[in-house]
């Protein structure tokens, strides 16, 4: 259930599967960034870990791409996922 004071957090493609989970939700803090949230995500160990940036991870934030410079805000939704590839 979402609270005033949360930030929806989704997985897609792989990283869904891989980190089994779809969706989190975050208490937001002031100052928090996208690319803060991953490395602390990636702090947890484990499949978590690849979120270090040692692969890249495309971001979007209320369903705007964006940059890990992003800040985020109570109320907004995160999304993670692998880059795109096509032929």
């Amino acid at each position: 259930m979402t609270t005033d004071n949360t930030i929806v957090v989704k997985f897609f493609a792989r990283l869904r599967e891989e980190l089994d989970t779809a969706t989190l939700e975050i208490e937001a803090e002031p100052g928090l960034t996208a690319g803060r949230l991953l490395q602390d995500l990636a702090a947890k160990g484990g499949n978590w870990a690849q979120l270090d940036g040692a692969q890249p991870v495309m971001i979007a934030v209320n369903q705007v791409m964006t940059k890990p410079e992003k800040e985020l805000q109570a109320g907004d939704e995160v999304a993670f996922f692998p880059p795109v590839t096509g032929g």
